[in-house]
């Protein structure tokens, strides 16, 4: 090489990942990857999460019937436990009707919680009837009817849901089938405040519902529910149950939520045919978990969000509305 040569560098051909054309090609690349990974997992695991839903639900019908006892049962045990739990869909009032047993729909196929969503499988309920504050409610419900060993009706669970401080609480109420005394209750989605209206979750306070020494009253003699959800501490009479510490709107939705359920606009009509002696339903032959529960999915009426948030902010009880839970405020300090 001579001094004063210079060398020329000649450029290599191919892919270059530090170019800008390189840069985006690899970042297109790593979105596609990460994308159908995504999209495959999601895939995969839907059947598991379909699975987890459904059994949580079941789990939940047995809780509030009483036959679930947690640290003993397992999922591998519901199928065993539903043995005794006949499912039947029933027509709710509408109109003039009062309801009655439906025969029409498939009981494998029916999803209650998209009914809500659809005009036809729907109906918008009056303001001034509308206690429990969902607007409206499924023209066709489950009832599971739990049985006695010899074949007899024992008891009702019934799913109930309505307004609380920040959201729609979804749950399960067992009713005695003669006494109409709750027998059970449990709530399994809503957006309550943990440590206040959250407290509905508390096994202490649904205790009181399932009380087999001093049973709760949930509807008198003529048919009216008479449920009273007092202050904390107040209750003394055989239909009062101490209402949840802090939470005043949380438990008086319960107590509204009860009572529309309880009431002539919806299972009320079923529980006077049977307070009468009359069993409005054919039960089926043996009981299935399989039929048990529909989809998962929630009506958009009213679909809580999933975190729970602050309720010391919550309005007076003179205050006429109750905020939706999108309203409510985020990471605020109890008092």
């Amino acid at each position: 090489m001579q001094p004063n040569e210079t060398i020329s560098e000649t450029p290599q051909a191919g892919f270059d990942p530090n170019s800008p054309v390189g840069t985006f090609v690899v970042a297109l690349a790593l979105c596609l990857v990460c994308s159908f990974v995504v999209s495959f997992a999601a895939v995969a695991l839907k059947p598991l999460q379909e699975k987890n839903a459904k059994n949580k639900m079941m789990r939940n019908v047995l809780i509030a019937a009483g036959i679930w006892e947690n640290g003993k049962h397992t999922d591998a045990d519901i199928p065993q436990l539903f043995q005794n739990v006949s499912v039947i869909l029933w027509d709710l009032p509408e109109g003039e009707t009062t309801g009655s047993q439906n025969t029409t729909l498939n009981l494998d196929d029916y999803d209650q919680q998209k009914a809500v969503s659809t005009v036809e499988g729907s109906i918008a309920i009056p303001t001034d009837l509308d206690l429990a504050g969902i607007k409206k409610r499924e023209k066709v419900s489950r009832v599971y009817i739990v049985r006695t060993a010899d074949g007899g009706i024992d008891k009702l669970v019934l799913p109930v849901y309505g307004k609380g401080l920040w959201s729609t609480l979804y749950g399960f109420l067992a009713v005695d089938a003669s006494t109409h005394e709750s027998r059970g209750i449990t709530f399994y989605k809503h957006a309550e405040t943990p440590g206040l209206g959250g407290e509905v979750d508390n096994p202490k306070w649904k205790a009181h519902w399932a009380d087999a020494k001093s049973p709760l009253q949930l509807r008198d003699a003529e048919g009216n529910v008479v449920l009273d959800v007092t202050k904390p501490g107040n209750a003394n009479q055989p239909n009062e149950v101490d209402g949840l510490s802090g939470a005043t709107i949380t438990s008086n939705g319960v107590e509204n939520t009860i009572r529309y359920w309880l009431g002539k606009n919806a299972f009320g009509p079923m529980l006077d045919q049977l307070a009468s002696g009359t069993v409005p339903f054919t039960l089926p032959e043996s009981g299935s978990a399989d039929s048990a529960v529909d989809g998962v999915s929630n009506p958009e009426v009213a679909t809580p969000t999933e975190t729970a948030t602050d309720e010391s902010s919550s309005p007076t009880d003179d205050e006429a509305s109750t905020p939706d839970a999108a309203s409510a405020p985020a990471n605020e300090t109890t008092n």
